[in-house]
């Protein structure tokens, strides 16, 4: 069987994948695999081939992060023939992965969030809150539901706007019904109650289209806003940073404070601590210097 065949059979097994992650997937196969294996046969696959695969992306000036995921869906397909016993040992085995290293975040401090808040819109402001203050992406922040609130210090995120169907979707990573428990400061209730006295609620979400309040909010009500304030010049935007830094920011407040990196990779939803590890790891707090002094406390007790 070719490549061809037998990844279009794999991927209709893959019922759990949002319309989001299956044009992603579609894009990989169109532009990377396919193009690369065209005449390929299942059983001929390698660590040779595999290795080449990559040497043409990386000679092709293909971005690490594309390597990454072209390589990524390559091993799922192969593990997969693996597993069926169409090989003896992993085609994988032996192959080393390209190594994507995400850029540094770009973090504002807490006197810039303080001026972007303050040149922000109600709507832009609710979501600011959101990403900053419970770490929510801002397609979860978009879906916002008072119901959500299920206690106190405690909001459960349940969904997101899809960026691509432009509707309530599953959260990334994640299949329908899946939620995570994430912290929610003083600070972002009173921003999310406060909004819900002043505007109202439909079905309980905050966040509506402005011209249809049956359909969610659209993303370019946030990056309109963002713009607006850029161009404005009166705030101290760090260079570099997008909105993402919102989400950011609740990212270093937590590992500035010493919370587990394993805590805050729950809680903002990430597939693997990995990727956390490789976004933030410059914001883990301690040095070798000061583990040599709190190791000896123990050592002199």
């Amino acid at each position: 069987m070719l490549l061809l065949a037998y990844a279009a059979e794999w991927k209709a097994g893959q019922r759990d994948l949002g319309p989001a992650s299956l044009k992603h997937l579609d894009s990989l196969l169109e532009h990377h695999l396919f193009p690369a294996f065209h005449s390929r046969r299942m059983g001929t696959f390698d660590h040779k081939v595999v290795d080449a695969f990559i040497q043409i992306m990386e000679r092709n000036g293909v971005g690490l992060a594309t390597q990454s995921n072209a390589f990524d869906k390559l091993k799922v397909i192969l593990l997969d023939g693996h597993r069926l016993g169409l090989y003896d040992e992993s085609p994988l085995k032996g192959v080393k992965p390209p190594q994507y290293d995400p850029k540094r975040a770009v973090i504002p401090s807490p006197a810039q969030l303080r001026e972007i808040r303050g040149a922000a819109d109600d709507t832009f402001l609710l979501i600011a809150d959101l990403m900053s203050g419970c770490g929510l992406r801002n397609g979860e922040a978009f879906a916002v539901n008072v119901n959500n609130i299920v206690a106190d210090d405690v909001y459960r995120v349940t969904e997101q706007v899809n960026q691509t169907t432009k509707d309530f979707a599953p959260l990334k990573h994640r299949k329908e019904g899946d939620y995570r428990d994430v912290p929610l400061p003083a600070h972002s209730r009173t921003s999310a109650l406060s909004y819900a006295d002043k505007y109202g609620t439909v079905d309980d979400y905050l966040l509506c289209h402005p011209s249809d309040i049956t359909k969610p909010i659209p993303y370019y009500h946030l990056q309109n806003q963002w713009q607006r304030i850029k161009r404005a010049g009166e705030v101290d935007i760090p260079d570099g940073m997008t909105i993402y830094g919102l989400r950011h920011f609740f990212a270093s407040n937590c590992l500035g404070h010493n919370i587990p990196i394993t805590d805050v990779a729950e809680w903002m939803g990430h597939k693997s601590i990995d990727i956390t590890f490789k976004i933030y790891r410059h914001l883990l707090p301690g040095s070798i210097g000061h583990a040599a002094q709190v190791l000896d406390l123990g050592l002199a007790a």
